[in-house]
């Protein structure tokens, strides 16, 4: 019998988050206790804040439902290693989709993992090799979750920092974001050494520490991190206009777009128009385009247009096309 209350709550919520009603009777039995003692530990639930619903018949049910927020998950070790695994996983690469909100949750989920799972999730991603991945830098997931707890707690953040060019220093700063290119992570951070607001390539960040020294956010220039960070990039590399007509609705081609390049505008209910400021080689932009998986038509720059055609002709005669 566990005569523990909160031990026994704990216990009563992770079986309760498996998707399956549990009779009443059942629960009385995996608990010791008796059938009025888990009414009254399910009232305690409710209380707390997790919608717990119950059913009528000769034995009575409860489950677990979704409820306007969402109340701390009791994870078993298994269930923790797994979600740890696929977040870090997922944070090494600048993946479209995994952005700073995921790294975030794995940050919180490896500030509370036991010493015996950390060293399970370590283990198990060091012997693993995913087939495909970005074609960005890889990134140490604990670079990241040091970052994202900086980010999140308003704390500064020091690191060393290799430029371009190879050179070396070391910074100090107050995080602000953390974006996610689709092909790399970026910290944008005001940096105290200089002052002024700077983005820094996470691949090109180590040794972060996290100073412990609290700080009160900043007024962002541009009021976005994706817009300073684009505005950034512009600055140090040439950028271009880029007018692009997809025939698929506005709403799918957004969907697969990275979301620095802004919303497409909608012509009707099967095509629309991407405008947008790029930089970078107009070959991967070609490249990118091509892989959205819908058919689509440059209209500007006319450099790039000449670059989807080459590419074009390039992949026809790859596979055997005319010329």
């Amino acid at each position: 019998m566990t005569t523990d209350t909160p031990a026994r709550l704990l216990t009563l919520l992770s079986l309760l988050q498996t998707p399956r009603e549990w009779p009443g009777g059942e629960l009385a039995d995996r608990l010791g206790v008796s059938r009025r003692t888990v009414r009254r530990d399910i009232d305690r639930l409710r209380e707390l804040g997790y919608p717990v619903q119950a059913t009528l018949g000769a034995d009575g049910g409860y489950r677990l439902v979704a409820g306007k927020a969402m109340p701390p998950l009791v994870l078993d070790d298994e269930e923790a290693v797994a979600i740890a695994v696929g977040l870090r996983a997922g944070a090494g690469h600048a993946l479209e989709g995994v952005d700073e909100a995921s790294v975030r949750a794995l940050a919180k989920l490896e500030q509370v993992l036991p010493g015996r799972l950390r060293h399970r999730v370590s283990t198990l991603q060091a012997a693993t090799t995913p087939l495909t991945s970005g074609d960005g830098a890889t990134i140490a997931p604990e670079t990241l979750t040091v970052m994202a707890s900086t980010v999140a707690g308003h704390e500064r953040l020091r690191f060393a920092y290799r430029a371009a060019d190879g050179t070396g220093s070391r910074r100090v700063t107050e995080p602000y974001r953390l974006v996610s290119t689709g092909r790399r992570w970026y910290l944008v951070a005001y940096d105290l050494d200089r002052a002024d607001w700077r983005t820094f390539r996470v691949d090109r960040v180590s040794d972060p520490l996290a100073t412990g020294a609290r700080f009160t956010p900043r007024e962002l220039p541009t009021g976005s991190a994706a817009e300073f960070l684009r505005r950034s990039m512009y600055r140090v590399r040439e950028s271009y206009e880029m007018v692009v007509t997809f025939a698929a609705p506005a709403g799918a081609v957004a969907a697969r777009l990275p979301g620095w390049l802004g919303p497409p505008e909608p012509l009707d209910e099967g095509s629309c128009r991407l405008r947008a400021t790029v930089s970078g080689p107009k070959e991967w932009t070609a490249v990118r385009l091509a892989t959205l998986g819908y058919e689509f038509t440059v209209q500007e720059p006319a450099e790039l247009v000449e670059v989807v055609r080459e590419l074009g002709a390039r992949m026809s005669r790859a596979a055997g096309g005319p010329e």
